[in-house]
């Protein structure tokens, strides 16, 4: 279970910093929170979705929350709210359909949380 969460939590992170650097950000600290804003919320999301409801519901609100937060937390640093809503939209969507993928890809044996 641990290597699951943690192998979730750092390809999130690779993924949402790449996201990040294609759309041309360039800021430290936007980047560098790109990392602690997924520690808080991917870690207690996945660890929700496996201990106590995995339900497709559950995936849903879970996500809608963690793109909010996220924006949120974008926002507090950038101060342009559209930016920050294409910023985690953006990086949230790319890495859950990522995490989708590599459930169907790997679902031989070594099952990956949803990122």
């Amino acid at each position: 279970m641990v290597l699951s969460l943690l192998v979730a939590l750092l390809a999130t992170i690779v993924i949402e910093y790449g996201v990040l650097v294609l759309l041309r950000e360039r800021r430290r600290k936007v980047l560098w929170a790109s990392v602690g804003v997924n520690v808080l919320t991917n870690v207690p999301l996945n660890l929700y979705l496996l201990l106590v409801d995995g339900s497709v519901m559950t995936v849903a609100i879970g996500e809608l929350l963690v793109v909010a937060v996220e924006a949120l937390c974008y926002y507090g640093l950038m101060k342009r709210l559209s930016q920050a809503v294409v910023y985690s939209v953006l990086c949230n969507a790319i890495s859950f359909f990522t995490g989708l993928l590599g459930v169907l890809v790997f679902s031989n044996g070594f099952q990956l949380l949803v990122f």
